[in-house]
């Protein structure tokens, strides 16, 4: 033990009333280096002020911002077998967990929720990222088909707010087999003719890409979020090739056909309630008109 380090400093901070000051009160903008205080970042739905750039959102506030007043009933996580392949590479599967577990507070990566958009009830399936990067597992994919059957039951739309590096690794051929599940379940939802709308976020990659987030009846992004399969250094090093500016982003994908539409963040709650309306036929004196229409972003030139 470091008795100077584990004693006498914390002794004299707190004889001078000094306080440490917690490592994330300022987060630096990746686009232009500015400085913002966490607190404004939070408050602006971890968008960027200055920049418009739009930071990774928790996926609980994610929910919370989406629904009516905040208000909706959170679904279950299910109960799946954990680290079924005793997996272990640098540190145990189990202790990974745990770790994201404890800094998440959650279960797995979704977050499932039942509420109404303007009044229009949907079930919101989301990804937490900070959870070993949304990663698609068993638990993640268990999690999602229930959503689905949530949303069948109560005849009503869902919304999935992907944003994923792939399939688990740590899960193996068990991950992959969530893909066909998941796609499974999309296809039940369009036979009960319920719409499916994914919102695009960064990032949204691997198996997750190939699956469900590409299978929606529309398909929104938000600004500068990379989409795709394979990320863009392994494609460049693969076919040897430079590849174009702004490759795998929401605007270039846009450009392409790629996503229908592409939402600033403070926009989506607004732009899924017009069009979901619009995609169940609600009558157009059910139509309220938001305080602000939603604008797509303008299309970055290819």
């Amino acid at each position: 033990m470091n008795w100077i380090t584990n004693y006498v400093r914390p002794r004299i901070n707190s004889m001078l009333g000094r306080r440490e000051v917690p490592e994330n009160l300022w987060i630096k903008c990746p686009e232009t280096g500015e400085m913002v205080f966490h607190k404004d970042l939070e408050e602006n739905k971890w968008v960027i002020p200055a920049s418009g750039y739009h930071m990774k959102m928790p996926a609980k506030s994610r929910l919370i911002d989406l629904f009516d007043d905040g208000q909706f009933e959170a679904l279950p996580q299910p109960k799946v077998a954990q680290d079924p392949l005793k997996f272990r590479d640098s540190k145990k599967y189990t202790d990974r967990l745990r770790d994201s577990r404890v800094k998440t507070d959650q279960e797995d990566t979704i977050v499932a929720g039942v509420g109404t958009v303007q009044g229009l009830k949907l079930v919101a399936v989301v990804h937490e990222f900070n959870f070993m990067g949304g990663s698609l597992g068993i638990a993640a994919g268990e999690a999602i088909v229930k959503a689905f059957e949530r949303a069948i039951k109560e005849k009503c739309p869902l919304v999935m707010f992907p944003a994923s590096g792939g399939a688990r690794m740590q899960e193996g051929i068990l991950s992959l087999m969530q893909l066909p599940r998941t796609t499974v379940a999309v296809d039940m939802l369009k036979e009960a003719g319920q719409p499916y709308i994914v919102v695009l976020t960064n990032p949204t990659t691997g198996g997750v890409t190939a699956s469900y987030a590409m299978l929606g009846d529309l398909h929104i992004a938000e600004p500068g979020a990379e989409i795709c399969f394979a990320g863009k250094r392994v494609i460049e090093q693969t076919i040897r090739e430079k590849l174009p500016e702004g490759f795998q982003t929401s605007e270039y994908l846009l450009e392409h056909g790629m996503v229908d539409m592409v939402v600033k963040r403070h926009d989506i709650p607004d732009t899924l309630a017009r069009v979901l309306k619009i995609m169940t036929k609600r009558p157009a004196n059910d139509m309220a008109v938001p305080a602000k229409v939603a604008e797509p972003v303008e299309k970055a030139s290819a």
